[in-house]
C-alpha cells in the first residue's frame, strides 16, 4: 500500500482517473406506481397487510406496503418510559437465517506499514520520494508518486489532514433536449482559491470541444448519443491526461438492477431502502452499500416478529458485489441498523461496519468467525415471544467493501445490560441507534490525530446516550473512545439525543465533535455542550450563519418549537418552546431570496413555524420545508426534495418528478441517498423503482456556471453523507455557506489515499 497526501495549496495534479460509467449502466423502463415501505415515528407501524400508523410527517405524502392502509400523518407521542408493555402475535421462531449468499471473491486483508498523519506509506520494495510527477498518459517518473488505475492520475505528496477518496473524474453525460449535457469532478486538491489556475478541456471524439473556465459543466449543443466525451485538467496552463470516454444516457438516470431477497420464514417481503456511499473496490468510483428492509419491519415501540436484514455492496454500473445477512437476531426497523461505510484504513478501498449477532453471514456465506464470534451459536434465536431481542450476544462487526468477508468482530461497544436502565421494561429505547464514521481524535487529539475515519455508533438519546468511536487500522479493530451520559460528567447529557447525529470540526481544532441535535459531544469522546433543549426529531448541522461557523438547528419533541445554537458553545441564537407541540418535522438552509443574511430555519408543526437561524426574525418567506434539501439547479440556493420529486422553493414549480419510483420510510418519505456521486458539485438523487428490481441514480442536467469542488472532498459533507441512513434520516451539508452570498470556499486540506 502506498498513501499519496496533499496540502490543496501546494503542488498540482495532472489529470484525472477514468468513470467508466456513462453507457455501461442498464437502463431499466418505467414500472409500477410508488408505494413505500411502513417504517416511521416513534409509534408508528406497517405489518404485512396492514396498516401503517401515524410517523409525525407534516407533509402527508405518506406511502406504505402493499396492502397497508395510509393513516393520517401528523405527530405521535412515543410509549411513556414505563409500563406500557405490549404484546404480539408470534411468538419465538426457530428458523435458521434464509437467503444462503454464494462467494463473489476473496478477502483483502490489511498487513504492514503504519501512516503517520499526513504522512507517506511506503509498500514493500517501493521507495516513495517527493518531488515526482507524471506525464499525460500515466508513465511515472522518478520522485515517487504512483499512478492509479488507469493510468491517468498523479496526486502529488503534501501535508492534508483529512484523509478522502481518490475520487476518478466522475464524467457524466444525458442527451438533453438541445444536445448532450456533460458535466465533471473538480477535485478538492485542484482548487487553490483562485478560479485562474483551474480549467479544463473537454474533448469530444477525440477533438478539443471547449476549454471549460468558469464552471465544471457544459452543454454540447451537436451532441448525441453516440458522441464520447473525455474531461482533462489544465492546472496552471499544463494540461493532464484524459479520463476514459464516455457516451450520453438517453435518459436522465442510470439504474442499478436489484434482486430482492426472497420471501422471510415470517411471511416479509422485501423494499430497497437506506443507502451509504464508499469506494468498495478502490477504482475512483463511489459505490453504494443498500440495506434491505422486509414488510414486517417494526419500529422500537411496537412488538411483532421481523423477518432478517439483508446488506448489499453494488457499483454505480450496476455490479452487485455481496450480500450479507444479519441473521434473526437482529431485528428490522428504522432504528436497529445503522451502516458505517468508509475507507477506515487508510488502503484505497472503504469497509462497512453495523452490529451484528450470532446467526450472521457475511458476504461471502459464512457464519461470523473471529473474536466472540468464534465460539458462539449460530443456530440460537433469541427472539422473545413479542418479537423484541433483549439478551444474547452483540457485536461490531467490520466487513471487506470488495467482498463482504468478515474482517473482525467485537463485543458490541455498550452492550444493553439491564434493560429497563435504559427508561422502559419492554425494549424500546435500549436499541435506539445511530451510525456513521467521522473524522474525530484516534491516534491524538485535533490537528494531531491521523486525520482517517473513525467507526462512530451511538446507543440510546431518550434517556441514557452512549456515543463510541473505534478505529480499524492495520488489520485491528480497538476502541478509540467511549461516551456515556452515565458517568458524572456527562451527566447532562442524558436524553439530549435526536433521532440521527452528525458530525462536524465545531471549534477548528481539526477533529470533528458529534452533533446528536441538542448535545454536542466533543472530538476525543469527552463533554462539550449542550442546549438542553431535548430529544427531538430532526436537525441540521451546517454554516447556517455566515462567519459563525457551524450552528445546529433543532426542533423540539418534549418542549415544542426550534432553536438554533452555536455548535462549539451550544449559546442560542433564538428558541422558541410551545407547550403540548411535539415539533416533529423540520429543515434550516439556504433556499431563496430574503435569507442571504442566515438561512432559514423552518418548523413543520409549530405555531410560529419559519424565521432567520441567526436570530429567529420572521422576514423570511421561504421555507426549505420539512424533508430533504439538495444542490440541483443552475443557482447556489438549495432545493427541496420530498418523496420522489425536487421542487423548487422560491416557486414551487416541480424540477423532477421520478415517476415509477418510491420513497422509503413510511410517512419520512426519504430517499436511498442524496450524494455528490457524480458530474459536478451538485448531488444525485437515488431512489429504488417501486417494484424494488433497481435503484435510479438521478443526475442534473441543468447548466450552471458556479464552480465548486466535489463535496465529497469537503471533511463536513463527506462525514454527513455517511450519517445520513441513520435512524430518521437527515440530509448532508458541507462545512462553508453555499448561497448567492457566499465568499469563496475554503481550501480544502485533504490527503488522498490509494
Amino acid at each position: 500500500m502506498r498513501t499519496r497526501t496533499r496540502n490543496a495549496t501546494q503542488a498540482l495534479v495532472r489529470g484525472s482517473v477514468a468513470l467508466l460509467l456513462a453507457g455501461t449502466i442498464p437502463l431499466l423502463q418505467s414500472c409500477d406506481s410508488a408505494t413505500g415501505r411502513g417504517s416511521g415515528s416513534n409509534a408508528g407501524t406497517t405489518s404485512a397487510g396492514g396498516a401503517t400508523g401515524a410517523a409525525g410527517n407534516v407533509n402527508g405524502g405518506s406511502t406504505v406496503a402493499t396492502g397497508g392502509i395510509p393513516q393520517p400523518g401528523g405527530s405521535t407521542s412515543e410509549p411513556p418510559s414505563t409500563g406500557g408493555t405490549t404484546t404480539a402475535p408470534g411468538g419465538t421462531t426457530t428458523a435458521p437465517p434464509g437467503g444462503t449468499t454464494s462467494d463473489l471473491g476473496g478477502t483483502t486483508a490489511v498487513t504492514g506499514g503504519k501512516t503517520s498523519p499526513g504522512g507517506n506509506t511506503t509498500v514493500t520494495g517501493g521507495k516513495t520520494s517527493t518531488g515526482g510527477v507524471t506525464s499525460p498518459g500515466g508513465v511515472t517518473t522518478a520522485g515517487g508518486n504512483t499512478t492509479p488505475t488507469g493510468g491517468n492520475t498523479t496526486i502529488p505528496s503534501g501535508t492534508g489532514h483529512y484523509q478522502m477518496e481518490n475520487l476518478d473524474r466522475g464524467v457524466v453525460a444525458v442527451k438533453v433536449t438541445g444536445g448532450v449535457y456533460v458535466g465533471w469532478r473538480m477535485m478538492g486538491y485542484e482548487y487553490t482559491g483562485t478560479d485562474s489556475d483551474t480549467s479544463y478541456n473537454l474533448y469530444k471524439d477525440g477533438t478539443l470541444l471547449k476549454n471549460v473556465t468558469d464552471s465544471t459543466n457544459y452543454l454540447d449543443p451537436a451532441g448525441a448519443t453516440s458522441s464520447k466525451y473525455t474531461v482533462s485538467a489544465v492546472l496552471n496552463g499544463t494540461e493532464g491526461a484524459q479520463s476514459a470516454a464516455v457516451t450520453a444516457w438517453s435518459q436522465q438516470y442510470a439504474s442499478i438492477p436489484l434482486t430482492p431477497p426472497a420471501k422471510g420464514p415470517n411471511g416479509g417481503t422485501y423494499s430497497a431502502s437506506d443507502g451509504s456511499p464508499g469506494d468498495l473496490d478502490g477504482d475512483g468510483k463511489l459505490d453504494i452499500v443498500m440495506k434491505w428492509d422486509p414488510s414486517n419491519a417494526q419500529d422500537n415501540s411496537n412488538s411483532g416478529t421481523t423477518d432478517d436484514v439483508f446488506i448489499d455492496g453494488y457499483t454505480l454500473a450496476g455490479k452487485q458485489l455481496w450480500r450479507i445477512d444479519l441473521g434473526p437476531n437482529i431485528r428490522a426497523g428504522a432504528h436497529y441498523t445503522q451502516m458505517s461505510v468508509g475507507d477506515f484504513d487508510g488502503d484505497g478501498k472503504a469497509e462497512f461496519a453495523c452490529k451484528t449477532a450470532p446467526g450472521t453471514k457475511d458476504g461471502t456465506g459464512a457464519y461470523l468467525s473471529t473474536g466472540p464470534a468464534a465460539s458462539d451459536d449460530d443456530s440460537a434465536v433469541y427472539r422473545n415471544g413479542t418479537g423484541y431481542i433483549l439478551t444474547g450476544p452483540e457485536y461490531l462487526t467490520v466487513f471487506a467493501g470488495d467482498t463482504g468477508k468478515e474482517l473482525a468482530t467485537v463485543a458490541y461497544p455498550v452492550p444493553r445490560g439491564v434493560v429497563t436502565a435504559w427508561g422502559d421494561g419492554y425494549g424500546n429505547r435500549v436499541d435506539r441507534f445511530n451510525g456513521g464514521m467521522a473524522f474525530v481524535s484516534d491516534t491524538g487529539t485535533g490537528k494531531t490525530a491521523s486525520g482517517r475515519p473513525s467507526i462512530i455508533q451511538q446507543r440510546g438519546y431518550y434517556t441514557r446516550l452512549t456515543m463510541s468511536a473505534y478505529n480499524w487500522r492495520d488489520g485491528v479493530l480497538s476502541k478509540t473512545w467511549i461516551f456515556d451520559s452515565n458517568d458524572p460528567a456527562n451527566s447532562k447529557a442524558a436524553g439530549q439525543g435526536d433521532h440521527a447525529a452528525m458530525a462536524a470540526d465545531v471549534d477548528g481544532d481539526g477533529a470533528q465533535e458529534i452533533i446528536t441535535g441538542p448535545l454536542t459531544i466533543g472530538s476525543d469522546g469527552t463533554w462539550h455542550c449542550s442546549s438542553g433543549m431535548g430529544h427531538g426529531d430532526a436537525f441540521d448541522a451546517a454554516e447556517l450563519v455566515p462567519g459563525k461557523g457551524i450552528t445546529v438547528f433543532s426542533i423540539h419533541e418534549g418542549m415544542g418549537g426550534m432553536d438554533a445554537h452555536n455548535g462549539d458553545t451550544c449559546a442560542f441564537y433564538f428558541k422558541t418552546t410551545e407547550a403540548g407541540v411535539d415539533s416533529n418535522r423540520g429543515r434550516a438552509d439556504y433556499v431563496g431570496a430574503g435569507d442571504e443574511t442566515s438561512a432559514s430555519c423552518y418548523c413543520g408543526s409549530c405555531n410560529e413555524h419559519l424565521a432567520l437561524c441567526a436570530d429567529g426574525t420572521t422576514t423570511v418567506t421561504v421555507s426549505p420545508g420539512s424533508n430533504f434539501v439538495m444542490y440541483w439547479d443552475d443557482d447556489e440556493w438549495r432545493e427541496s426534495e420530498n418523496g420522489t420529486s425536487i421542487t423548487k422553493p422560491s416557486s414551487g414549480a416541480t424540477l423532477l418528478n421520478a415517476s415509477g419510483c418510491a420513497s422509503n420510510n413510511g410517512t419520512k418519505s426519504t430517499p436511498t441517498l442524496t450524494a455528490d456521486l457524480l458530474g459536478d458539485w451538485r448531488e444525485e438523487l437515488v431512489l429504488r423503482e417501486s417494484t424494488n428490481t433497481a435503484l435510479r441514480v438521478y443526475t442534473t442536467t441543468t447548466v450552471t456556471k458556479r464552480r465548486i469542488y466535489t463535496l465529497m472532498h469537503d471533511a463536513t459533507y463527506r462525514a454527513q453523507v455517511a450519517f445520513e441512513n441513520a435512524s430518521y434520516n437527515q440530509p448532508p451539508h458541507p462545512g462553508f455557506q453555499i448561497n448567492p452570498s457566499m465568499p469563496a470556499p475554503p481550501v480544502p486540506n485533504i490527503f488522498i489515499v490509494k
